[in-house]
């Protein structure tokens, strides 16, 4: 019986079953968590529901944002969209609005702002340069003054390299087809840069949280197959140009799973390294290289119905400690009981440094501290607390990173019944719309191999999936 297993249940894996489920095809997936969706998934405690970091829906393609509004049904939300920048003890609106910019800076900062952009503009009309690092594209795209007094803090604390080490196909990718000039447009003429997804205004949101899309997925799907979490993945085994099984640890026992096709959304160095045989030693050597950023989420539960009224607040200032903050209550009413709400303060760092090892009581009382000085909080609002640590939650688009990438994607294409999705798996900045059709489309490849070309495939009916190699040209809003 012709068998796929998925390593991986974010969701592009279970995006990739839920296909082959609605195709009568066999499909097993496993997941090392406690449960689906990856880091889009919602977590429960006492009452209370949220995610690891705001995650909205938002996309371009209309058959997928019709996919997600059946998926959810009566659950679907459209939601406001207000995000603040805080700095310097002040709120700017993000994106840009010009006038009120002008006023939260001052006339001399906002005055070299618009010169600097200027400038730019003007020098890209006699020099052309090819940005390699964010700061290049940043600078050419908003002015030095915009990137000192915003992008480079805000980007180096998510980061943590310098922002000359970051590759600019990540930024140019992140807030594609985004300018300062695009966004004093936006501003000034609201009608005008809808077409720049990053500027939207509203966003789909599943009532009980985002893992609410992967949850239904999954449900789809165990209707038919299996889903197992706990279940980590060891070995994968190959020989002949085919992975033949994969070894897998789940509660202290190790099993063998045999199928005829694999899906991974691992990560891809955790990939490469759990292949035995191992890599050419080359291919061992492009994995090292790449690296991820991984999350902790303090979760400050509130004894109040309300705290603020955005859906984000981004931090950039080094002195403050954390990246961003977002309220699930204002999202959807229904992620805390009534008369409360929480408060979600994301961490970004790399796995054993200072943030990762903190003790849970020290972050809890270092991220009161500083929104009660921030005046966010009082300090006898807060009833409940959670801490979340989220290895390998971005991965980190260091200059030089698609090179590793194309190398190890030259050895993977060996396997012929490999694919590999999703963010981690296939290591690009995937928003979540980019991800289910990541998941889609190695489903499709799989089908593929009983039907002939991708040309000739239509999705299943009633499937609400789409064709593969559907372009794609939308960013949600994540980091």
């Amino acid at each position: 019986m012709d068998h796929t297993l998925v390593m991986g249940g974010g969701l592009a894996g279970v995006s990739a079953a839920h296909v082959l489920t609605a195709s009568d095809h066999s499909v097993t997936v496993i997941e090392a968590g406690e449960q689906v969706g990856g880091l889009a998934r919602t977590v429960e405690h006492n009452g209370f529901r949220f995610d690891l970091g705001g995650h909205r829906f938002v996309t371009q393609d209309q058959a997928l944002e019709n996919f997600v509004r059946n998926l959810l049904n009566e659950d679907c939300l459209i939601v406001p969209r207000s995000s603040k920048i805080l700095l310097r003890n002040r709120y700017f609106d993000y994106p840009l609005k010009p006038l009120k910019a002008f006023f939260g800076f001052g006339p001399k900062m906002s005055a070299q702002i618009l010169t600097d952009y200027l400038f730019e503009r003007l020098r890209a009309r006699f020099i052309s340069d090819t940005p390699v690092s964010l700061e290049d594209w940043v600078v050419m795209h908003f002015g030095r003054t915009m990137f000192n007094v915003y992008f480079r803090d805000y980007s180096e604390k998510v980061w943590g390299i310098d922002c000359q080490r970051i590759d600019q196909k990540w930024v140019e990718q992140r807030i594609q087809g985004l300018s300062l000039g695009k966004a004093i447009a936006k501003a000034l003429l609201p009608s005008r840069g809808s077409d720049v997804a990053t500027l939207a205004n509203r966003f789909l949101y599943p009532r009980f949280g985002i893992g609410q899309i992967t949850d239904n997925l999954a449900s789809d799907v165990r209707k038919k197959n299996e889903i197992h979490t706990q279940t980590r993945v060891q070995f994968v085994n190959h020989s002949r140009s085919r992975i033949h099984s994969v070894k897998v640890l789940s509660n202290h026992r190790q099993s063998l799973l045999s199928a005829n096709q694999f899906i991974s959304t691992l990560p891809l160095p955790v990939l490469v390294q759990s292949l035995r045989p191992l890599p050419p030693d080359y291919v061992l050597e492009a994995a090292s290289q790449l690296r991820s950023r991984d999350l902790v989420t303090v979760t400050l539960m509130i004894n109040k119905p309300r705290v603020t009224d955005q859906t984000w607040i981004y931090v950039p200032e080094k002195s403050i400690p954390f990246g961003r903050i977002h309220e699930p209550t204002n999202w959807s009413r229904s992620m805390a009981p009534d008369g409360k709400s929480l408060l979600v303060v994301e961490y970004f760092c790399f796995r054993g440094d200072e943030t990762w090892n903190s003790d849970d009581v020290d972050l809890v009382a270092l991220t009161r501290k500083h929104l009660v000085d921030l005046g966010i909080i009082s300090r006898d609002e807060i009833i409940d607390q959670v801490v979340l640590r989220t290895p390998n939650a971005y991965p980190l688009f260091e200059v030089g990173y698609s090179d590793h990438c194309r190398t190890i994607n030259r050895y993977l294409e060996t396997f012929e019944n490999l694919y590999t999705a999703g963010r981690g798996g296939m290591f690009r900045y995937y928003n979540m719309d980019h991800a289910m059709q990541a998941g889609f489309d190695a489903a499709h490849s799989v089908l593929q191999r009983k039907i002939k070309p991708m040309e000739s495939f239509s999705a299943p009916h009633n499937s609400g999936v789409l064709s593969a190699g559907a372009s794609r040209n939308s960013l949600g809003e994540t980091v």
